[in-house]
């Protein structure tokens, strides 16, 4: 009975996982050595980033500001490597954003489980992370939609955030990448090869 049961509440927690889209295992991420598919695999398994702008507030205007922001490039499984944001004018950085919207977003796979299940500390460089660095800018009409889909099949919560805050769909428009994910010192990755590079799948 314990043996039925404990097998039972096994698969149903595998069903649950499926249902939700939550990947099962992040075991096997790109070979270090395909740094713009690493940097696509990352920005795709993390669910949220720290956002740093140049702060418009006292005391600290015109200093680093860092913040968490939730983040999506598309529905579990379909990567598209543009990293969308749900922003209200009220917050803080959004508005530190309207003064200069040069940013820079990391994101690491310490967010997962990954990192945990290695035992590697987040500042280790197998714990792979990304920098990405450009600009924040409101979404088209046209890719109202997209984003959307991305953000709200990840973050289902944000469809119930109160509609008089004014939220509106952003993306980062990316001008440099930088990528850590193994011994040896950080890596570039241009915008074009990010965009480019194939979003890997584990076999």
């Amino acid at each position: 009975m314990r043996c039925g049961e404990a097998v039972f509440g096994g698969v149903s927690a595998l069903l649950l996982l499926l249902l939700v889209g939550a990947p099962l295992s992040l075991a096997h991420i790109p070979p270090h050595n395909e740094t713009a598919r690493v940097a696509r695999y990352v920005a795709h398994h993390c669910d949220w980033g720290a956002l740093a702008t140049l702060s418009s507030h006292e005391p600290v205007r015109g200093q680093p500001f860092a913040n968490v922001f939730s983040v999506s490039d598309g529905p579990r499984g379909q990567s598209s490597g543009v990293i969308y944001f749900y922003l209200t004018a009220i917050e803080i950085s959004v508005q530190d954003l309207q003064v200069n919207a040069n940013c820079s977003l990391t994101m690491s796979l310490a967010q997962t489980p990954y990192c945990r299940e290695k035992r590697y500390d987040p500042q280790s460089p197998l714990c792979a992370h990304i920098i990405l660095s450009g600009g924040i800018q409101k979404v088209e009409d046209k890719e109202t939609d997209t984003a959307k889909k991305a953000l709200f099949s990840r973050h289902p919560e944000m469809a119930t955030w109160p509609p008089d805050h004014n939220w509106f769909f952003a993306k980062l428009n990316i001008t440099n990448i930088w990528v850590l994910d193994y011994f040896g010192g950080i890596k570039t990755v241009t915008p074009d090869e990010y965009y480019k590079a194939k979003p890997y799948v584990a076999v």
